[in-house]
């Protein structure tokens, strides 16, 4: 077995989530991962994350509730733990229930106090004292003793950090081989934020730049090398057998070989946008309405990488590989009225906003960069808070995920759309922990219900159908900007203002 304890992993979570010092962050993570032997160095890598090799464990909240004492002492190293989550990861049919709670109580059972809490927070991804992506990258690269530009480089074309971590330590040459392959998706290239055209045109070079419609899709890179298509997401799930119209579309394209970025996107009988839950389905189910794609970057055509290639060079091959049709919406300029002109186009034609791209960037697959700038309008809600759970790792003794609510003006009471621990200040987690306990009618283990009296300023950036609140919606993406004293709860938004948003 191997040398690395499971207890030396929730150490070094605890020491990175305990430390404000990126470099402190960075040692602790490299002394860890300098201990691993080479068969345990992917789950060390993973686990340091925060996050599991498994894809799927069939584990959920539910089937965590009771679980046996704990051990008094560590014994369990991360190869069991990994070869246990595997064995229950593999279940299936009938008596796997029984077979699953039974792994689960005997993995649970060799764990301490401190352990079974990582493990309960990493099999429903809690783990918030996991490091970033971005952190554990730079702990390979010390502990490895390689360039951190060459560990980045590997981990975007591989898909993932946990990939090329040996590879690191097999030093630069085996970094340097692992180059991108057309069948094998890599991390997509992110977009940072601006709050206006203006702002965002500097942001991305200045000069003349690309302006793209910013469709509310999912996601897409479509790979095609001959007659053989794949298509992932930007998790680097392989959806192919989900989108066949797709795999279509990319076989009908004039090459041999590729590699597009894009988004896939339900569309009206009038080609607007359909609300994100029903794209969101389809891509998940495999059923419901049709999609289409449309591309805005190719990072690979008929041999050729171009990743490095200048975006204007990227777009160019675009336009000759793919039809118009099938184009993500462009202009492509220096004019800030030129721009702002473009946004409301796509805002009236019911997209999200537009991302602004300078045009001598190369394709930074996995980084979120200042090459890439999104613009979009922020919609707020004035809300009340119906409850509040207790924060963990970090948070860890504060009242963190608030549950909001809007008003029913049929019932005089209020529809629950989801929660949010996002956009909270220290300051303000330290006030609302006061404030809500101030408001208590109730509480569970980790649930602390309020009178409906503290109205939240909401940002969010759009409504679906959800079938998990009464009110028939949810919002996505919210985010906590301020809580609104000044305002009663009689004025708050109601539930039919919250359902406009659906279009």
């Amino acid at each position: 077995m191997g040398s690395v304890l499971l207890a030396d992993v929730v150490a070094t979570s605890a020491t990175v989530a305990a430390t404000r010092s990126r470099k402190a962050k960075v040692v602790a993570i490299a002394d860890l991962l300098a201990r691993a032997g080479t068969a345990e160095l992917e789950t060390v890598t993973a686990y340091v994350a925060g996050s599991l090799r498994q894809r799927r464990t069939g584990l959920g909240w539910r089937g965590l509730t009771e679980l046996p004492p704990p051990a008094d002492t560590s014994t369990l190293t991360v190869l069991e733990v990994h070869e246990a989550f595997e064995r229950i990861a593999g279940l299936a049919g009938a008596g796997s229930q029984a077979a699953r709670s039974a792994a689960v109580a005997d993995l649970f059972g060799r764990a301490t106090a401190e352990e079974q809490r990582w493990l309960r927070g990493v099999v429903t991804g809690e783990v918030r004292q996991g490091a970033l992506d971005s952190l554990v990258q730079e702990g390979v690269a010390a502990a490895a003793g390689v360039p951190l530009a060459e560990v980045r480089r590997a981990a975007m074309l591989a898909g993932s950090t946990v990939a090329v971590a040996a590879a690191a330590f097999e030093g630069s040459g085996a970094l340097g081989a692992v180059g991108l392959h057309v069948g094998r998706p890599v991390l997509p290239m992110l977009a940072s934020s601006a709050p206006d055209l203006a702002a965002a045109l500097v942001k991305a070079g200045g000069g003349e730049v690309a302006v793209d419609t910013k469709l509310d899709g999912i996601r897409i890179q479509v790979h095609r090398s001959g007659a053989e298509v794949v298509v992932a997401t930007r998790s680097l799930e392989d959806i192919t057998a989900r989108l066949p119209e797709v795999v279509e579309v990319a076989l009908a394209l004039p090459a041999s070989s590729f590699v597009l970025d894009g988004e896939a996107l339900a569309l009206t009988e009038g080609g607007r946008p359909r609300p994100f839950q029903e794209t969101a389905s389809r891509t998940a189910m495999g059923e419901g309405v049709a999609v289409t794609p449309y591309f805005f970057d190719v990072l690979h055509l008929d041999g050729v990488d171009l990743l490095d290639a200048p975006a204007a060079e990227r777009t160019a091959a675009l336009s000759r590989l793919v039809p118009v049709e099938h184009r993500v919406p462009r202009v492509v300029t220096a004019d800030v009225a030129v721009a702002e002109e473009f946004l409301a186009e796509a805002l009236r034609s019911g997209h999200e906003g537009v991302v602004v791209k300078g045009l001598a960037a190369p394709y930074e697959a996995g980084r979120r960069g200042a090459s890439w700038v999104k613009v979009k309008p922020v919609h707020t809600l004035d809300l009340v808070v119906l409850a509040v759970e207790w924060g963990s790792g970090r948070r860890q003794g504060w009242l963190s995920n608030i549950h909001l609510g809007a008003r029913d003006p049929e019932t005089g009471g209020f529809v629950m759309l989801g929660k949010t621990f996002k956009g909270m200040t220290d300051e303000m987690l330290a006030w609302q922990t006061e404030r809500f306990q101030e408001l208590e009618t109730s509480r569970s283990s980790y649930v602390v219900h309020v009178r409906p009296e503290q109205v939240v300023e909401i940002a969010f950036d759009g409504v679906q159908r959800s079938t998990r609140y009464a009110g028939g919606v949810a919002l996505r993406f919210a985010r906590v900007v301020r809580y609104r004293d000044d305002k009663p709860v009689s004025e708050i938004d109601t539930i039919e203002t919250v359902r406009s948003f659906l279009g």
